[in-house]
């Protein structure tokens, strides 16, 4: 098919999800035409057919439609595979309406169940769009998803290691009839996991043209994404995957010894006993000296455990029971925190000269909060709770309990917390830039802001907020996301922090959760969370979108713009119109980068529609953040675009203040 509009990510059901799906181009086929009622022919028998199991594939040609449905050949749900091809039918018709030359959709249920397989369908009215030639067909529905995090270990042996496992499996999958391998590589070395792989084509290519097609996949793995923690790759008729779990059901999965020509750093050997000497005399004068290192070594972490309230401390070890006003708090966790501290308050009273004001920082919805020193030389920001805040407290434990497990260079760093009768305090590292909107609500301090430092913290916050939704061992919505709330480091990389109010949501609950209690900030809600209570991963893809659009043009959403309430319809106007380069912070001249400019401002408003299921999810966004040529769909009007919404951010029923970054926000509902 050539020409093609590409959608990645699109949300589906919530027994699954489409990852990828393109659409072709050129002419759409008419509501009384045969080549509709043969795809609604097409549509009610190819699932069926694809689903008898072992095969878990089907071809079909029905007057001017052809058609493909490939189900993983691990499942042995022949019910799953019929579903998947039929919902993937209706995905594609819905989002490539019309198109009479087809659309190619790749579909899976990672979010529900990582060992349930999933599918891949493709129709079209091109004559050719079934051939098995060179097993190319499809090149241009080429699709790659990477992880975001990436692999333990030396990068040169992990990238060497993972190549290896997938041309291993490639070439596993194209000697079988069925044309499907998996394995699995360990002993890779320097921490690195268990490494897990797939490679499938379908059946009815030859052995060489499915090697050929599956090599051609393996061959675009450059250095950088050979290190990631997972990624899969597809066309119509090939794909392979790996991840650092097991994600397959074949039992007769192979195991790949790594032989790379990579390896790494060995011991030096040791020294040959020959030439007279005993080995009774090596061996003493070897363990003196690593006797008295370990004494040393022994010495030196007693005093660190002292220093650091007696080492590595589990929460679980540390489990008090604590009262605030009349609530009574059990407080444990299960999980070994090894980079996490559990401070004496002697310590931080040490590290902030005593809460001095000339530590101050400023003060937030949780309590004040001071810049510290520890005696290493460690710069600290110190959170301390006011006594009286209730709210607070709890805030304390929720963060406590979540972002102590997130690891993410996106994320800022809690290093630790202090619980000592009524004070309790949250230890983060120290980021000198404080937060996001002192510089860009700032008239004197946008202008450091160029282009390629808004890109990139556009880039990072969405990195960030990816590893929240989808890859940590957390699904985290954070539902306060604002430009108060993403600090800046030392180079100027974006770190979200303050996670007071996030939650934690099933992935079996795509639909979102209800609360009675709405908190967050005006201006960067989403209308179905403020007006109604319910929140989503979606919910945080449109604070994400407020947040872009304030980047890209230096204005509040919560000011009016022109005849419009706010920034979100002033920017669908003249992005309608357009005139989007009237959005522009003037601050910001374009020198060249218009078009991706441009770009962003169209991703910005995908991600402030009306409807949630509108919006992109943020696997999305970070794809398309991510290329140049991808073509956008066209957003729809954006949510609180004619009606006016109680968003101003300083309102009687909102409590917002940003200090370092560290902030929490509240309100009530009206």
């Amino acid at each position: 098919m050539a020409g093609v509009l590409l959608i990645l990510l699109l949300i589906m059901p919530a027994s699954a999800a489409a990852i990828g799906i393109t659409c072709g181009s050129g002419a759409n086929y008419t509501a009384n035409s045969t080549f509709k009622s043969n795809l609604a022919s097409l549509a009610a028998t190819l699932p069926g057919n694809a689903s008898s199991f072992p095969q878990l594939f089907s071809t079909a040609t029905d007057g001017v439609v052809h058609a493909l449905a490939l189900c993983r050949h691990d499942t042995t749900n022949t019910t799953a595979c019929r579903d998947c091809v039929a919902s993937s039918f209706k995905h594609a018709q819905k989002m490539c309406p019309d198109r009479k030359t087809g659309a190619t959709v790749y579909y899976d249920y990672d979010e529900v169940d990582p060992l349930q397989p999933g599918c891949v369908l493709g129709f079209s009215g091109d004559a050719g769009f079934l051939s098995t030639a060179s097993g190319t067909t499809g090149n241009t529905t080429f699709f790659q998803y990477w992880n975001t995090v990436s692999l333990r270990g030396n990068a040169a042996v992990v990238a060497a290691a993972v190549r290896e496992l997938l041309m291993e499996t490639a070439r596993d999958a194209a000697a079988t009839t069925n044309r499907f391998a998996a394995a699995s590589m360990d002993s890779i070395g320097g921490g690195a996991p268990t490494l897990y792989s797939l490679a499938q084509c379908t059946p009815d290519l030859s052995s060489g043209d499915c090697l050929a097609c599956l090599q051609g996949l393996v061959g675009t793995v450059n250095a950088t994404n050979a290190v990631r923690m997972g990624g899969r790759i597809f066309l119509l008729r090939c794909n392979v995957r790996f991840e650092a779990f097991i994600f397959y059901q074949d039992k007769d999965a192979r195991r790949v010894p790594f032989t790379s020509s990579i390896a790494p750093a060995q011991a030096p050997a040791t020294a040959p006993t020959g030439h007279g000497i005993k080995p009774w005399v090596i061996a003493l004068s070897v363990a003196a000296p690593v006797a008295l290192l370990a004494f040393c070594f022994i010495v030196c972490c007693r005093r660190f455990r002292t220093r650091h309230t007696k080492g590595k401390a589990t929460l679980q070890e540390k489990s008090t029971r604590e009262f605030q006003g009349d609530h009574e708090l059990v407080w444990e966790m299960e999980t070994e925190l090894s980079e996490f501290s559990v401070y004496e308050f002697q310590q931080i009273l040490e590290a902030t000269s005593n809460f001095s004001e000339k530590n101050k920082l400023g003060e937030g919805g949780f309590g004040p909060v001071y810049k510290g020193h520890f005696p290493e030389g460690v710069e600290i920001a110190v959170k301390r709770l006011d006594s009286d805040s209730d709210q607070g407290f709890i805030e304390f434990k929720n963060e406590v309990e979540l972002i102590a497990k997130l690891q993410h260079r996106n994320l800022v760093k809690l290093m630790g917390c202090c619980s000592q009768g009524e004070e309790k305090v949250l230890v983060y590292e120290y980021l000198p830039n404080k937060s996001l909107d002192d510089f860009i609500f700032d008239e004197n301090r946008k202008v450091l802001l160029d282009w390629d430092r808004r890109l990139a913290i556009i880039v990072g916050i969405a990195e960030g907020l990816l590893y929240l939704h989808r890859h940590s061992r957390l699904r985290v919505i954070h539902r306060d996301l604002k430009p108060g709330n993403i600090l800046l480091d030392s180079e100027m990389n974006a770190k979200i922090s303050d996670f007071g109010l996030a939650k934690i949501y099933s992935t079996n609950n795509n639909e979102g959760n209800k609360t009675r209690k709405v908190v967050g900030t005006y201006g960067y809600m989403a209308p179905e969370y403020a007006s109604h209570g319910l929140f989503s991963i979606k919910s945080d893809v449109f604070s994400f979108g407020v947040l872009v659009l304030e980047i890209i043009s230096g204005k509040k959403n919560s000011q009016e713009c022109g005849a419009f309430i706010n920034l979100l319809g002033y920017a669908w106007q003249l992005f309608e119109e357009e005139r989007w380069m009237e959005l522009v912070d003037v601050a910001l001249p374009p020198n060249g980068h218009s078009a991706e400019i441009m770009r962003f401002i169209n991703i910005a408003l995908l991600c402030v529609q009306e409807d949630a299921a509108d919006r992109p999810t943020m696997l999305d966004v970070v794809a398309m953040l991510g290329s140049k040529t991808m073509i956008l769909y066209k957003p729809k009007h954006p949510a609180y675009f004619s009606s006016s919404v109680g968003n101003k951010e300083e309102s009687a029923a909102t409590r917002s203040t940003s200090v370092n970054g560290l902030t929490i926000s509240m309100v009530t509902p009206r």
